[in-house]
């Protein structure tokens, strides 16, 4: 198959004779997203549903392709609502798929959630043909196994990065280079609460941990307070810049791993430049599906593994909300509670969430949830704010309440401890006083 040099129309033409009306849309999130070929398919729509409906699953979002307005042909559904796709969640036009994200790859073996058409973001190929996914595995890799069409954009910015699969020639229906430059998460130095926060989780990890984080500020933050520990491994859904600088210091070695000793995992890779140049053709990174970055034995079999989550708001008994902040959904279940779990069951694992204590004045450690309960208390670890740990572990309800209160706002809690006595009373347990 030739590659093929094609305008934003001319990959619509394509695209209309591949496509049948009613199929499903995937494609890589955040920094995987293939944006040449989206943004024909968004701007040619209509055409290309030739007069049906189509249907997108969308993920994490950092370029504006999608709009609410496309709605007049397109159906979003999917697992998440950040970045530029909280558009769609406010304008009432997302239908939220909500499930744990180690579950999405059997969702779609099994045919619950449909994959049709996959799009695809690729580097050029090796000496042997082979097309790296460059950037991501994750769920896509399912959605490839289950797709009738393929489409592919080569980006010569794309790494090729060592993983499990691979494409070939034979494997695309159509092929064609890129045009639009990937996409970067953009990053801004932490503030104070996020560098206070930092050094609370820095200073309970022990050299030779592997480590787990989620996107934006805070884990950057986290990751660069780490750069006096020793022999860090990796093993997460998604990494950013931090990592790699880390890795680029020696701090990051895999050395200590208990599984996939020496080789970084990861699912996705969310950054820059520096992040795609540090991943190209190194074999001390692999990229991994979710059913293998999520899956509850591997996790459980790495030791020392610490999960470092973030949320929207958590309550005094250890709910955790990561969906939805004043009605408007805009987070995802996503994978937390995978990594948590898998934290908690391994040998000297550390669970954790973090998140500044308020926002805008508003307390995020809270009485009662405003949102679903994305992870219940059950499986809550440790909390971290800027003003502490609240380790959750072993921990009655009554002395939940009194860590989580530690770490909330100062001037919020007096009330919240008001709050706490009929709370606590409704669930049928007691306020013990301290003293």
């Amino acid at each position: 198959m030739t590659l093929q040099s094609l305008d934003s129309l001319q990959i619509a033409q394509a695209l209309q004779a591949l496509v049948r009306p009613g199929d499903t849309f995937w494609w890589g999130q955040a920094t995987a997203e293939p944006l040449t070929l989206t943004q024909a398919l968004t701007a040619h729509r209509h055409a290309i549903a030739q007069g049906g409906r189509l249907r997108v699953f969308v993920g994490i979002g950092l370029a504006d392709t999608l709009q609410p307005e496309q709605a007049d042909v397109l159906d979003f559904f999917g697992y998440a609502a950040s970045g530029p796709h909280r558009a769609l969640a406010k304008a009432g036009v997302l239908d939220i798929v909500p499930c744990h994200y180690s579950h999405l790859p059997q969702l779609i073996a099994q045919g619950s959630l449909p994959a049709d058409v996959v799009l695809v973001q690729v580097s050029p190929p090796d000496a042997q043909g082979r097309y790296s996914l460059g950037l991501v595995h994750e769920y896509l890799t399912a959605a490839l196994e289950k797709a009738r069409v393929v489409v592919a954009e080569v980006n010569p910015d794309i790494p090729w990065t060592h993983g499990s699969v691979y494409l070939t020639e034979a494997d695309m229906a159509l092929c064609v280079a890129a045009t639009v430059a990937p996409a970067v998460l953009a990053r801004s130095e932490p503030g104070p609460a996020e560098q206070a926060i930092a050094q609370h989780i820095a200073a309970r990890i022990e050299d030779g941990s592997c480590l787990q984080v989620g996107i934006g500020n805070l884990p950057e933050a986290v990751l660069a307070a780490l750069h006096q520990h020793r022999d860090l491994g990796l093993h997460s859904g998604a990494i950013g810049d931090g990592m790699a600088a880390l890795a680029q210091a020696g701090v990051l070695t895999n050395a200590r791993k208990t599984t996939d000793t020496g080789v970084g995992i990861a699912g996705i890779l969310m950054g820059s430049q520096a992040l795609r140049s540090w991943a190209h053709q190194n074999p001390q990174l692999q990229l991994r599906p979710t059913s293998y970055t999520h899956d509850a034995q591997v996790l459980s079999s790495i030791d020392k593994l610490v999960a470092i989550n973030s949320a929207i708001e958590v309550d005094l008994t250890g709910q955790i909300n990561a969906e939805v902040a004043g009605g408007v959904y805009l987070g995802a279940v996503g994978g937390a509670i995978d990594f948590l779990r898998g934290a908690a069951r391994s040998r000297g694992g550390l669970p954790i969430v973090a998140l500044p204590a308020s926002v805008k004045g508003k307390s995020r450690i809270v009485a009662q949830l405003s949102g679903p309960v994305s992870t219940p208390r059950a499986d809550a670890g440790l909390i971290v704010t800027q003003y502490g740990v609240a380790d959750l572990r072993g921990q009655t309800l009554s002395q939940r309440v009194h860590r989580m209160l530690d770490i909330a706002p100062p001037e919020h809690r007096e009330a919240l401890e008001q709050q706490a006595h009929s709370l606590l009373r409704q669930q049928g347990a007691v306020f013990v006083a301290q003293g």
